[in-house]
């Protein structure tokens, strides 16, 4: 079963791969990368049909417009420019974070936790494959958390989430051969801790 549910992410690759030719190209690229404007209008047409389209050709002219105008900075350029160093150091803070906070970790050890808390061998993929349906349902759930409440919260939010379940985590497998139930803890903070992390970070 696992080579099918492998091949089968081709599917979807194979369906993009026929269909894609028959798309129209972005009306923003025809015009502003190209700088054709009729093949613009044709590829509004085919989008959002016959019609007066040339609001919508005036926003992507000012988009143009302002995109002349700014000037494409180096990476050099990037760092050393002093009015984007907050920027830059946030977008490393987070970056780093994303990547020190645990989940490839959690996803190494977890068929170790789960043979641990004596599920039967032949269930422990399936229940590795429910941790990968976790994280792609609190992503989906996440983006409809984010207009709400905003990426700072989810972001604080998330990271503090995870770090009391981590704690937790090492409390529960520290103490797992002393208490049965401990193991069972420790695959119920594991999912906990990839959904916080999938609606989070």
């Amino acid at each position: 079963l696992w080579p099918w549910l492998l091949a089968s992410s081709g599917l979807s690759a194979l369906v993009q791969l026929v269909t894609l030719p028959f798309f129209p190209d972005s009306p923003s690229y025809l015009l502003i990368q190209k700088g054709n404007e009729e093949a613009c209008r044709k590829a509004i047409r085919k989008l959002w049909g016959e019609g007066d389209h040339q609001a919508e050709i005036d926003d992507i002219m000012k988009e143009k417009g302002a995109m002349a105008s700014t000037k494409t900075l180096r990476v050099l350029e990037v760092i050393k420019e002093r009015s984007l160093r907050w920027q830059l150091y946030i977008m490393m803070t987070v970056m780093t974070t994303l990547q020190l906070c645990g989940i490839n970790a959690i996803y190494f050890y977890s068929f170790e936790v789960f043979h641990t808390a004596k599920f039967e061998e032949y269930l422990i993929p399936y229940v590795s494959l429910g941790i990968g349906l976790c994280e792609c349902l609190s992503s989906i759930l996440c983006s409809t958390l984010i207009d709400r409440f905003g990426r700072k919260v989810l972001l604080w939010g998330g990271y503090t989430l995870m770090c009391s379940v981590l704690a937790l985590l090492t409390l529960t497998l520290s103490l797992q051969h002393r208490f049965f139930w401990m193991h069972y803890f420790s695959v119920i903070l594991i999912f906990l801790f990839v959904v916080f992390y999938g609606t989070g970070p």
